[in-house]
């Protein structure tokens, strides 16, 4: 909620923090109108899309029209996979416009106190802790590991919960112990002839909720030929923050980062999730205005990789991997495809691996629904979307759906269990389908 004052002072930081070059370079010529999901699913409303938005933003700027409840709810129901932005024309960042708008929304509105008090514990107090992340997640894993999980199910306590909620509690991956969380390496030697000396952004999820899917990523890297250096300091990337109007938040966390990887002599820094490494690489952007750390962020941005685009450098596509026959689809990360500029990658190693038929999705470009927490917070357009890629995926008769981000691969697992073909169909991460086939060819 906002005041007249609050609506006032947003109107004034839209003037003065708005890139309005970048409002302007919008030609409206409606070139992302079909690339965008939210426009699709809402029944074509054009508030609802990037054209739309970018004149809601413009018309503030302008002072035309207020930033009122209408202004935010176009701004919060954007996904922001910025599909609309390798199609656009005159090349407009959308996606800085948004999180720029949203943060001043956020910045200067009055959240109710159980929203005040939410947002400080997951911004503040949880994700820029990793020791705190994995407290947490080790008692997802007491919850899993204990019966309680079997007892909620059988008891059918868990339908309190919304359907969607319940529906993702169910395939949520199985959490290590609190032991394993701890017991990360620092360094890891290549197997056989070193090619290159990387570092690992291990993430706070990643290294907690999917920590076998790192394990997965450092096993391919050493069988590539990579040196692994992993730094104890590094924290969450802060892409969280910025995409829910927190952006001095986001800073913090990339300085830190920065700070933890720049003296290591690396060639590259290796992420495994789309999500992630597509704000680690806006670094530079995000720190463009400081002159004690807009140098040292380009740096960073310049160094960082994908784990698919090295491993197909050092050509893992021409070693001996291998699975028996099954049907594979691919489901594109949106900020890896269009922020990182990564898909043919994730493609020519899916296809190098005997065994499988690989078989292209209608729309595999077009969000999943995921975004973030965007399935929890915006759930009925979420799931709409959400089924209009299943219809997709169906047609495609895979067996096995991979994708390179985990919060993908939750919605596409949750897409799975929705239509009921957990019995036959799995959604992977393409690290571990890939270390798969790695151990199946040696042991063949």
């Amino acid at each position: 909620m906002t005041t007249t004052k609050q609506r006032e002072v947003i109107q004034e930081q839209f003037k003065e923090r708005m890139d309005e070059d970048q409002l302007l370079n919008c030609m409206r010529c409606g070139f992302c109108l079909p690339s965008c999901p939210t426009y699709i699913e809402s029944g074509y409303q054009e508030s609802h899309s990037p054209r739309g938005r970018i004149a809601l933003m413009k018309a503030v700027v302008d002072g035309l029209i207020e930033p009122d409840e209408d202004v935010e709810r176009s701004l919060d129901l954007c996904l922001g996979c910025r599909a609309c932005e390798p199609v656009c024309p005159p090349g407009v960042n959308y996606g800085h416009l948004l999180e720029e708008a949203r943060d001043i929304v956020n910045q200067n509105k009055t959240h109710s106190l159980p929203v005040r008090a939410l947002r400080k514990i997951v911004f503040k107090d949880l994700f820029p802790h990793q020791g705190r992340m994995r407290t947490l997640t080790g008692l997802l894993g007491v919850y899993q590991r204990t019966g309680l999980q079997n007892f909620m199910h059988k008891s059918r306590l868990i339908n309190i919960l919304p359907e969607n909620m319940s529906t993702m509690e169910k395939v949520l991956p199985k959490v290590p112990t609190l032991k394993e969380m701890k017991n990360r390496p620092n360094h890891l030697d290549a197997l056989g002839t070193r090619k290159k000396r990387v570092a690992f952004f291990s993430g706070c999820l990643m290294d907690t909720m999917f920590l076998e899917t790192n394990n997965a990523t450092m096993k391919l890297l050493q069988v590539a030929g990579c040196e692994i250096v992993i730094p104890e300091t590094q924290t969450c990337c802060g892409a969280l923050h910025s995409h829910s109007g927190e952006k001095s938040g986001a800073m913090e966390l990339a300085k830190r980062n920065i700070k933890a990887f720049e003296d290591l002599q690396v060639d590259y820094i290796i992420s495994n999730a789309g999500g992630c490494g597509a704000f680690l690489i806006e670094y530079d952007h995000l720190l463009k205005d400081d002159p004690e750390w807009s140098e040292r962020a380009k740096a960073f941005a310049n160094k960082l990789k994908d784990i698919s685009a090295v491993l197909v450098e050092l050509e893992l596509q021409h070693k001996p991997i291998r699975l028996p026959a099954q049907i594979i689809t691919y489901q594109d990360s949106c900020h890896l495809r269009n922020v990182m500029k990564t898909s043919k990658e994730p493609r020519q190693l899916l296809q190098s691996i005997e065994g499988i038929e690989f078989i292209e999705m209608k729309d595999a470009d077009r969000c999943c629904g995921s975004a973030g927490i965007y399935n929890i917070v915006e759930s009925e357009m979420s799931m709409k979307i959400l089924d209009t890629k299943m219809a997709h995926t169906k047609a495609t008769h895979a067996t096995t759906i991979v994708t390179a981000n985990p919060g993908c691969l939750l919605q596409m697992k949750l897409g799975i269990e929705r239509e009921g073909l957990s019995d036959r169909v799995r959604a992977v991460h393409i690290v571990d389908l890939l270390a798969e086939a790695v151990e199946y060819a040696q042991k063949a």
